[in-house]
């Protein structure tokens, strides 16, 4: 299974290290890069110390868009602040969310954000499932090789097994379960409802492969006896 890790647009050389160090000693091999040229700096290969491999592959994309374009189920770190009406997940729920999804989806990651200012709600609305790490009120945040880190080493027992693909199972199916709530939500007169629509689309993501696929026959079951909000 493949599973990169994703950091948008970090600003530090030596965060890039450290984050790239944390990945090695917990067996993950993928960087990619979005919106920063840090990690060419030498301090990024010299704090990484022994994990040159994994700077020397690192993949850079112009957005966190074009980064996901080929990921079948990612997560992002935030701060509860951010999450707005979304469902939040501390570290050991997500681990226990993705050793699921591992059984259909051949590929997952995960986000970081800015090391000052995280992620922009429009880079959150584009992932799958919101986390972060529980703090102490006194000390509120770790810097960002801190938390490659903890992750890390929270779902480095993904890694171990090789997954197996359910029969039938579809990686797309979560796509196109949110695109097919949006629909019913502008046929239904509530698209604008922030709040309904956060949340629905974030708990979607917590649903097990059987669940989604049972949820796609009750929307196709709703499609069809619900008038055309453009008709007549």
């Amino acid at each position: 299974m493949r599973f990169p890790l994703i950091l948008v647009s970090p600003a530090r050389a030596e965060n890039i290290g450290a984050a790239a160090r944390a990945m090695k000693t917990m067996g993950f091999s993928e960087l990619r890069i979005v919106q920063s040229q840090a990690w060419q700096e030498p301090a990024a290969r010299r704090v990484a110390h022994g994990a040159g491999d994994i700077i020397d592959n690192i993949r850079h994309f112009e957005t966190l868009a074009d980064a996901l374009a080929d990921i079948d189920f990612s997560v992002a770190t935030t701060a509860r602040s951010r999450a707005k009406f979304r469902y939040y997940a501390t570290p050991g729920q997500v681990e226990t969310l993705l050793r699921e999804k591992q059984a259909w989806c051949g590929s997952l990651a995960l986000v970081f954000g800015r090391e000052d200012s995280g992620l922009t709600n429009e880079e959150l609305d584009q992932v799958d499932l919101l986390t972060g790490i529980p703090m102490a009120q006194d000390y509120p945040s770790l810097n960002l090789g801190q938390a490659v880190m903890v992750y890390c080493y929270q779902l480095a027992s993904l890694l171990q097994v090789q997954p197996q693909r359910a029969p039938g199972a579809d990686a797309g199916q979560l796509l196109a379960l949110r695109q097919r709530i949006d629909r019913l939500l502008f046929r239904l007169n509530v698209e604008d409802d922030e709040k309904l629509a956060d949340w629905v689309q974030q708990r979607l993501g917590l649903l097990e492969q059987r669940d989604s696929a049972m949820l796609h026959r009750l929307l196709h079951d709703i499609e069809k006896n619900l008038p055309d909000k453009n008709s007549a």
